[in-house]
């Protein structure tokens, strides 16, 4: 070996650097802009039958709750709070779509959906494997 061979481990390393230090870079120049436009995402999904409304926020928390009157000739209250649930869901997915591609062009979506889950786990570990050079 070279006395000032550099390894493929600390190549990969200094690649992963340059790739974060762009990306920071792009962050301080875009991040707030994209964030403020995150930060007001609002998504109103309708229930199968039209008969409730459900709009949620970035986060998928539960802005406004519509119920058409007709719904309360329904004798189930199971199936109306099923009914409810499933369209929160649905607006709450549409809404982190939705963040999720406001923010593709300054991190990777499938990067970015891990964030929002929360799954750490596979965050530290796509880190890692980006440290090493296994992407």
């Amino acid at each position: 070996m070279e006395p000032f061979a550099v390894s493929d481990e600390a190549r990969s390393m200094q690649a992963y650097a340059e790739e974060l230090r762009a990306t920071f870079t792009r962050l301080q120049e875009r991040g707030p802009e994209i964030h403020r436009q995150a930060r007001a995402v609002q998504v109103t999904e309708k229930s199968r039958d039209g008969l409730v409304s459900a709009t949620v926020g970035a986060r998928g928390d539960l802005i406004r709750l519509d119920l058409d009157p007709r719904i309360y000739r329904r004798q189930d209250s199971r199936e109306l709070a099923d009914v409810i649930t499933d369209t929160v869901h649905r607006a709450t997915e549409k809404a982190r779509a939705r963040v999720v591609e406001l923010f593709e062009p300054l991190v990777p979506g499938d990067q970015m959906k891990e964030h929002l889950e929360g799954d750490l786990e596979s965050v530290l570990e796509r880190m890692a494997a980006q440290m090493l050079g296994k992407r």
